[in-house]
């Protein structure tokens, strides 16, 4: 990724708005990861929720399309091959990978739909994250804006 990408960790509603569901909201952000404008982060914890979420039989996926559907979020980002424990905790402890993932990665934004996560908005700009909804998030400004 170049010096300009923003580094992001995205939650797994976040991942099934953009490669499940292709909720026109998120397209800015899909095409962002696509052009390298964003950076994922990625963890194998972050994976292994997103496909257990993608075999649950309220979605109807057949295997092929779960597979599928990994393999074009698996060509994307940087997947941490460790994870910290983030300085916050999160209320609900399986979003706590999340957190981990942001802080170790040094992600300039966690995007998430999560109540709990998004509670900890304050906590985590005082420490250098931004946590906060796709929607409410200028991805051409963060991009400009990561040091990374």
């Amino acid at each position: 990724m170049t010096g300009a990408s923003a580094r992001v960790v995205l939650d797994t509603n976040v991942l099934l708005d953009l490669w499940l569901f292709e909720d026109p909201s998120v397209r800015p952000l899909r095409q962002a990861i696509e052009s390298g404008r964003v950076e994922p982060l990625r963890s194998r914890a972050c994976d292994e929720e997103f496909a257990a979420v993608l075999a649950r039989d309220s979605f109807g996926l057949k295997e092929p399309r779960q597979r599928a559907l990994l393999a074009k979020w698996s060509g994307f980002g940087t997947t941490l091959q460790r994870l910290d424990p983030a300085p916050l905790a999160c209320a609900d402890p399986d979003d706590q990978k999340f957190l981990d993932a942001a802080f170790t990665g040094g992600a300039d934004l966690l995007l998430t739909r999560d109540n709990d996560l998004l509670q900890l908005a304050r906590q985590a700009a005082a420490l250098g994250l931004r946590i906060a909804r796709p929607a409410a998030v200028s991805l051409a400004d963060a991009a400009g804006a990561a040091p990374h």
